[in-house]
């Protein structure tokens, strides 16, 4: 598929997800960087927004939880360039019921070629990039052009 170029925003859209065994792990670093992220609006599943809106004060667009399709949902949202950045806290030890959808939520990730984070390092590297609080241009794949050169037939 042909590929376009399109700007990420120097506000992002910042998705938070955190598996249960990741859920404090990811509370305590949004209290370490509160106020970077209050800069930039957030989007989270809903167990772990609540956890991170009640114990930092920041505000969160809370989604359903992930099993029950917040993580669809965030999916949904980077496909239509909605979401900016993924930070995902997530538990490689622990088998999950909805292990399918995260999948999928990681996969649309590198499909729109957005950045993600899956611990605190590497979370922390993003959020300390010069490019944070940026415009950042993007390679993606340019599914207009796409749809465009295809006959459907029935």
């Amino acid at each position: 598929m042909e590929q376009k170029q399109q700007s990420l925003p120097a506000k992002k859209n910042i998705a938070l997800v955190a598996h249960d065994g990741k859920k404090a792990a990811l509370k305590d670093w949004c209290a370490k960087h509160q106020k970077v992220l209050s800069e930039h609006t957030l989007y989270g599943t809903g167990t772990t927004g609540l956890l991170i809106e009640q114990s930092t004060g920041l505000d969160v667009v809370k989604l359903l939880s992930g099993p029950m399709g917040g993580d669809q949902q965030l999916g949904a949202k980077i496909a239509e360039h909605e979401v900016h950045m993924l930070v995902f806290f997530w538990d490689p030890l622990a088998s999950q019921p909805h292990d399918p959808d995260v999948k999928a939520l990681l996969r649309l990730a590198a499909v729109w070629n957005i950045p993600v984070a899956c611990n605190e390092v590497s979370a922390d590297m993003l959020l300390s990039s010069p490019m944070m609080n940026a415009e950042l241009d993007r390679s993606l794949p340019d599914y207009e052009k796409y749809l465009a050169t295809r006959q459907v037939s029935l």
